[in-house]
């Protein structure tokens, strides 16, 4: 089944919302090796340049309230001397 077939049953069924995405938002097809890798040199090259991880849960529910500095610290911890856990520390000072 396609992502079309979905949409269409939801058109069909008067359940279809149509969203604008805000400026800055991307949208990335992966549905071929060569746009899967497309992808993820995008994401690397924005983590590189921005210094941020894109679609980090810890880092939201940090950043929402939902989770505190201190579970954050034990988060990154927990991720051990890797790229992802010091990242988490980071964030945290």
């Amino acid at each position: 089944m396609e992502i079309t077939s979905i949409l269409d049953m939801y058109r069909t069924e008067e359940n279809l919302n149509l969203e604008v995405l805000p400026r800055g938002t991307v949208w990335l097809d992966c549905g071929t090796v060569a746009s899967l890798n497309d992808a993820s040199n995008y994401i690397r090259v924005i983590e590189e340049r921005q210094g941020f991880k894109v679609g980090c849960i810890e880092e939201i529910a940090w950043r929402k309230g939902w989770i505190s500095t201190d579970q954050l610290i034990a988060l990154g911890k927990n991720f051990g001397p890797n790229e992802y856990g010091r990242y988490l520390l980071r964030i945290a000072r």
